[in-house]
């Protein structure tokens, strides 16, 4: 079940998350023509719109905040620890530290950690994790990006062994994706597509279903796409067991949403499920001359609502016949 927490989260996008932030850049301005980034801000409280700097330039406070000296560094170019116990002391005083260079810091070496020294971070889990989520909720972007790639670290490091901290960085991630700072949504939405390949299906597919009903239709397209990325790593015993007449409710259920995303996600989920069907059942993927009581038709139909059915198999039917044309 997801947390109160959670859900109110999901509820609720702060103003400074739904700006446009055209800076795709890791770069933050330490000082701004002798003003730090702070006396920037203060200016930006008193004329929200734009501050001047560099001899007169005016420009958007937000987006010169977003110009920063700290470097976004992929998993592959971190380098390891010289002293591992001196900085796991130090994770979470700087987690929790109030000066955003060094929470990026300590969030680099978290991810160090995660990379290098999984098994001496283990341990620290239940506390680390509430705070990368608050760093996920920073809205600083240098300090939100560090910590959605923090995030993707840890879910390749600790697989299965996150699953009880998951919603917490799961709605984060859902509504950081989801949002209008481009890079830091693309950033989300690669973290996205490390949890769906390093979390059990079994474990996570449960997690996701309450998203894809979600009122903000933008979180329900990326649960989507996430949920139909999951289900195929079941394999076909797995997708038996989870039940695939769930499955199918599920799918075909996306496949009115109002959002694209959904609705090719809910396609390419319904593909899956009908090969996985008809594999099972020894069934033949071109079209039969008379349709079998366990064919997909019979099992759709008696499944689903008529409408709900018609919509699949008219999606399944197209996909089919291509293939039959095309042998």
């Amino acid at each position: 079940m997801m947390s109160g927490n959670a859900l109110r989260d999901l509820n609720t996008l702060p103003a400074s998350e739904r700006k446009n932030d055209s800076s795709s850049k890791g770069n933050f301005t330490k000082t701004c023509n002798g003003n730090t980034i702070e006396n920037v801000e203060e200016l930006q409280k008193k004329n929200p719109s734009s501050v001047c700097i560099n001899g007169g330039e005016t420009v958007n406070a937000a987006v010169e905040v977003a110009n920063s000296e700290v470097e976004y560094i992929e998993s592959e170019n971190l380098g390891d620890l010289e002293d591992v116990n001196t900085c796991l002391e130090k994770l979470l005083p700087g987690l929790e530290s109030k000066d955003w260079v060094l929470v990026v810091e300590t969030l680099n070496n978290v991810r160090r950690l995660s990379i290098f020294h999984r098994e001496e971070m283990h341990s620290m889990l239940g506390d680390l994790i509430p705070l990368v989520v608050k760093s996920l909720k920073n809205p600083r972007s240098a300090v939100c990006k560090t910590a959605i790639m923090t995030s993707a670290d840890i879910f390749s490091a600790y697989n299965d062994d996150l699953i009880e901290f998951l919603d917490p960085l799961l709605v984060q991630l859902l509504l950081k994706s989801s949002q209008d700072k481009r890079f830091v949504c693309e950033a989300a939405e690669r973290a996205l597509e490390v949890m769906t390949t390093s979390v059990f299906p079994m474990s996570l597919l449960p997690k996701l279903q309450p998203y894809l009903k979600n009122r903000n239709p933008r979180i329900r397209a990326k649960a989507s796409m996430c949920f139909s990325r999951s289900v195929p790593r079941l394999g076909i015993e797995g997708i038996q067991e989870y039940g695939i007449d769930k499955l199918i409710q599920v799918a075909a259920s996306q496949l009115s949403d109002q959002l694209p995303e959904s609705r090719e996600a809910a396609r390419t989920l319904l593909l899956e499920l009908q090969t996985v069907y008809e594999k099972s059942n020894g069934l033949s993927t071109t079209i039969p001359e008379q349709p079998e009581m366990n064919s997909w038709e019979h099992f759709c139909q008696s499944k689903l609502s008529p409408l709900s059915a018609q919509a699949v198999l008219r999606v399944t039917n197209i996909a089919r016949e291509g293939l039959v044309i095309g042998s």
